[in-house]
């Protein structure tokens, strides 16, 4: 069995067929699921997605994308309360996705920085991990990693230097793999993957973005991640059994408020 650690279950790519949708990913031997916040105002709708469904978990956050129009509608602590509000409950297990992103740069710079700083104070205080964005940011965001000892969390779709592996590994952080993967000129990408331990190691699969190959071009949905798994496991060398084994392993390591499909506490 395999974990999608990082799908957007809510977007409306899955409106008319979300059912269908986790059916068939389930059938490929994807087992569970976390389904991740972009916006303060979508947290209720990914809420009421994980409680209908026990093996569905769900994070709570603000892109960087966002940061700014966030910012100035809710106020530094209106996102505070909000978030703190959400880690209360039982299927939120994460925080964000937040972090930094310079290449589109829809927020302006320290707007990101400032909320990004926000979810690390918060994931500090609930003892929760969190899900990082990060592009062409790579050095601004270790350096405020940095300035928070002891958060702990995933570098979302990994596509970045061997440098930023090597930081985040050393932060205690987790690489998580896209099917960007998968792509034929993403060479830099596999080569780094091929050194991540495995026990630093998740999947995912952006989901409704970035479809693997040999699927580029449709909408992504969790059951494609299939194709994401069998090509890390011949990257790493290892078995597709063994692969599923060691990042379900790393799942519930790291995002340790979630409970594993089948135990009667994940009861809804």
């Amino acid at each position: 069995m395999f974990i999608d650690s990082h799908c957007h279950l809510n977007f409306e790519d899955f409106s008319t067929d979300l059912e269908p949708t986790i059916t068939r990913a389930r059938a490929e031997g994807i087992d569970t699921f976390l389904t991740i916040c972009t916006k303060l105002e979508e947290a209720g709708d990914i809420l009421a997605v994980a409680e209908k469904y026990p093996y569905v978990f769900a994070s709570v956050g603000v892109h960087p994308h966002d940061s700014g129009p966030t910012l100035e509608k809710f106020g530094a602590e209106g996102i505070r309360e909000t978030l703190m509000r959400f880690c209360e409950e039982k299927k939120i297990v994460a925080l964000g996705e937040t972090g930094l992103d310079y290449y589109y740069d829809n927020s302006d710079r320290e707007s990101q920085k400032d909320c990004f700083r926000l979810h690390l104070q918060v994931a500090l205080e609930k003892n929760l991990p969190l899900s990082i964005h990060t592009r062409d940011a790579e050095e601004d965001t270790i350096k405020i990693l940095k300035e928070f000892p002891g958060v702990r969390g995933v570098i979302h779709c990994f596509t970045g230097t061997p440098w930023l592996a090597e930081e985040a590994l050393n932060l205690g952080f987790y690489i998580s793999v896209s099917g960007i993967v998968t792509f034929k000129k993403a060479e830099s990408i596999q080569e780094t993957i091929r050194k991540v331990p495995i026990h630093k190691l998740l999947l995912e699969t952006d989901a409704p973005f970035l479809a693997p190959t040999p699927l580029r071009g449709k909408r992504n949905e969790p059951a494609f991640m299939k194709h994401t798994a069998e090509f890390v496991a011949h990257l790493k060398n290892m078995s597709l059994e063994e692969l599923g084994k060691r990042t379900t392993e790393n799942f519930y390591m790291l995002f340790n408020k979630a409970v594993r499909s089948g135990d009667p506490r994940n009861a809804v």
